[in-house]
Formats: structure tokens, C-alpha cells, sequence
């Protein structure tokens, strides 16, 4: 797939604003800062909550104090771009460390992986962890709830910019990528806008009603479990439409076989979780 960083829709600049020099304010990074700071305000919220933190009727103690967020922000947004760039040039674009080494840099054209912004978050929560003596299953517990907001916007992010589109279709929503100005490209599934609304709208509800509903921080793992699982599942069936980003892995999508220790990850987390007693407070 190419990246040629053009939107689907007609009319529409992925620029804002151009600054200075190769400097501009696009929609890509717009949607990266609202998804991090509005995940970091739901964060916030979900350790100034005790009560969520154990099941109903009982006294709850979260895992860290409230004032940890500026802390984990910091690092989480540098592992989700230093990760998730570097996740998509090894794990998509092998080619580029010798071809053409400093595109790695250009994050503001597209081209990043989940899975490698993942395991950045990953490595910052295990480092805030260990340096504030946290538990850093129950810290996961808490970003847990609030990384959908992230995918939902990253998912709008790429549709913005004309990237990582689904298959050739001809039903009734299907757009041109990656510009629709050129009728001889054809038409296409919006796969960017099936995956913000799964991994972002309905994941985030699903997380919602768990820890305000069934009360799983009480449980540790629970909710990184269930975000782990429904993610793998949701990006393996958007894979079904979505347009292969390389060559296959045992006849699986890239996307496909990098959301399996996903899901199957997730699921033991929930099975360990709901078989412990929940945690005192």
C-alpha cells in the first residue's frame, strides 16, 4: 500500500495550517495530541475514583495517586511515536532501514504501527511502574479504559490522510483511495472509519461498562485482559477488508498475525483475573 498522504474526501487538505519551511499543523498530528491528552484526562479521572476500584459496596484503593498522570503521559506519548514508528518501518517497511533510512523520521506522512505503539505504552507504563513502586498489571488496568479514545481518533487520523484503506469494493459507502480525484483508482472499503468505530467507540463502551458496571479493576488484569482481547478481535475482523499492508505471514494479513498473542494474551489475563479473588483495598 502507498502512502501518498491525500484525503478521500474531496476538498479536504490533511494541512491545517502550513508554519514555516517543511513545518505544518496537520490533521494527523491534531488527532494524536487530542487522543492523548483526552485519554489522560479519562486516566486521571479513573484514579481519582476509589469506588471503581473494588466491587460494590466496598471500599477501594487504586494503585497509584491521581498525580502520576503527567508522569505516564510523558512517556506514553513517546513510546506510542517512537514505537509505533518504528513498529511500522520493521514491522511493514523492513525495506526502509536501507533504502531510505531518514523517512523514518517523517511521522507527520503517515505510517504507524499499533502493535508497535503498543508495545512502546507498554515499555512506559513497566518503567512509571517500576519507578514509583506501582503494580504495573493494575497501572495497565487504568490506561486500559482510556487507549480506545486514542485508536478512535489515530483510526480518523488515517482516513484524513488517504492511508491504510480497505480492499476494492462497490457497495453502497465504498470510496476512492488513496485520492479520490483519480477515477481510475477503484473503489474502496472505508476500513479506516469500520476500525475507529470498533476499536474506538465500541471498545471504549465495552471497557466503560465493565469498570462502571461490573466493577473489573477490582479484579487486577481484567481490564488490560478485555482490552487486549476485543482489540485483537475487532482489528482481525476488519483485516477481512482492510487492504494488506505487506506480503502474508502463515497465509495471515500482518495485521492478523501481530493481533493473535493479542487476543489470545487478553484471554488468559480474563481467565487469571476471574478465577482470583478481587483485590483488598
Amino acid at each position: 500500500m502507498q502512502d501518498l498522504n491525500c484525503a478521500p474526501v474531496p476538498g479536504f487538505n490533511p494541512v491545517i495550517v502550513h508554519l514555516f519551511g517543511p513545518i505544518s499543523l496537520r490533521w494527523y498530528s491534531l488527532a494524536y495530541i487530542a487522543g492523548l491528552v483526552l485519554g489522560a484526562w479519562l486516566f486521571h479521572r479513573i484514579l481519582s475514583n476509589a469506588a471503581l476500584w473494588a466491587p460494590r459496596g466496598k471500599t477501594g484503593k487504586p494503585p497509584a495517586p491521581p498525580a502520576i498522570t503527567e508522569d505516564l503521559l510523558f512517556w506514553c506519548t513517546l513510546g506510542v511515536i517512537a514505537g509505533g514508528r518504528l513498529g511500522f518501518v520493521l514491522f511493514y517497511r523492513t525495506e526502509w532501514l536501507w533504502q531510505q533510512p531518514l523517512s523514518i523520521l517523517t511521522v507527520w506522512q503517515g505510517g504507524m504501527s499499533f502493535h508497535g505503539g503498543a508495545l512502546g505504552v507498554l515499555l512506559a507504563i513497566l518503567f512509571v511502574a517500576w519507578s514509583h513502586r506501582i503494580n504495573p498489571l493494575r497501572l495497565a488496568d487504568a490506561v486500559a479504559p482510556a487507549a480506545p479514545i486514542g485508536l478512535f481518533f489515530g483510526r480518523l487520523a488515517n482516513f484524513i490522510n488517504g492511508e491504510l484503506y480497505g480492499r476494492p469494493w462497490n457497495g453502497p459507502w465504498a470510496m476512492r483511495f488513496p485520492c479520490d480525484s483519480n477515477p481510475a483508482h477503484p473503489l474502496r472499503h472505508p476500513s479506516e472509519l469500520y476500525e475507529a468505530a470498533l476499536e474506538g467507540v465500541v471498545l471504549f463502551i465495552i471497557l466503560q461498562i465493565a469498570i462502571r458496571r461490573f466493577r473489573v479493576l477490582a479484579r487486577p488484569g481484567m481490564s488490560t485482559g478485555l482490552f487486549a482481547f476485543f482489540y485483537g478481535v475487532f482489528r482481525t475482523l476488519v483485516e477481512f477488508v482492510r487492504e494488506p499492508d505487506a506480503g502474508l505471514l502463515f497465509g495471515l494479513t500482518r495485521g492478523m498475525a501481530y493481533s493473535v498473542p493479542l487476543w489470545l494474551g487478553g484471554l488468559i489475563l480474563i481467565l487469571r483475573a476471574a478465577r482470583r479473588p478481587p483485590a483488598s483495598a
